[in-house]
């Protein structure tokens, strides 16, 4: 599915540095339009987490813009909190409340950030575990669960507050590998509902199949985007080139 009119998000020449000599991002452009897939790709350390939780104002930048739907969300006097209740994100570590049933880990953020009333927070939260192939764990604790499972809780639990993009951050990195198709078949199906999605990924195979648009980073800079055709089919970069290489030697592609 191709998106068209304003991008939900928009990146204009963003940069981000930790301490006084560690550039991460070097004037990053991105333009995300609704209803698309678009996979960040490159080796650890390019810069793809930290372009994600920049989006989610998790990071300050340093230079340049950030908008969503067309608001620059890195203006002073935007509201912060109000920003990250239309994006979800789904880290690599769950990052589940371990004293919290599956059930309360869900409801929690529609009910204290959104202000959703119990029993709409729970409907809308069984609907989400049933569609996840969790309905019979909503009593349960994360440590009764699988890896897979407790990722599938998270993303759940950031489908609970309706959010207009998602941000997956190797979702798949902390799973064994006979756990990741459950996780990514998730993916695959929001996809198909036409959520808006940005995801940092290893899973080449993955981000060639679902993305409409592929990032490559190298260094914290975008080298190269394009289709999932031409970034893995004809990379116009040496550099890509070398990536990919190392990836099919790798058995990962």
């Amino acid at each position: 599915m191709t998106g068209t009119g304003t991008p939900v998000l928009r990146l204009e020449g963003v940069r981000k540095t930790f301490g006084r000599d560690t550039v991460v991002l070097r004037d990053v452009n991105l333009d995300v339009a609704p209803h698309t897939v678009t996979a960040l790709i490159g080796a650890s350390g390019s810069g793809k987490s930290t372009l994600l939780r920049c989006a989610n104002l998790l990071e300050e930048i340093d230079d340049g813009a950030i908008f969503l739907d067309g608001e620059d969300i890195t203006d002073p006097r935007a509201d912060a909190d109000t920003v990250r209740r239309r994006i979800g994100v789904v880290f690599q570590a769950y990052n589940l409340f371990p004293h919290m049933t599956v059930l309360d880990n869900i409801t929690l953020a529609p009910r204290r950030v959104h202000g959703t009333s119990r029993s709409q927070a729970q409907a809308h939260a069984l609907e989400l575990l049933d569609r996840l192939g969790l309905a019979g764990k909503a009593s349960a604790y994360p440590d009764r669960l699988s890896g897979g499972q407790q990722q599938r809780v998270a993303i759940a639990r950031a489908l609970a507050v309706r959010p207009r993009l998602l941000l997956l951050d190797e979702i798949t990195a902390a799973l064994d590998p006979e756990l990741v198709g459950e996780v990514l078949n998730v993916v695959r199906d929001l996809k198909g509902d036409g959520m808006t999605m940005v995801l940092a990924t290893h899973e080449m195979g993955f981000a060639r199949e679902v993305a409409d648009q592929v990032c490559f980073l190298d260094g914290g800079v975008v080298l190269e985007r394009g289709s999932p055709e031409q970034i893995f089919g004809d990379p116009r970069e040496e550099r890509t080139r070398r990536f990919l290489r190392r990836i099919v030697e790798a058995g990962r592609l």
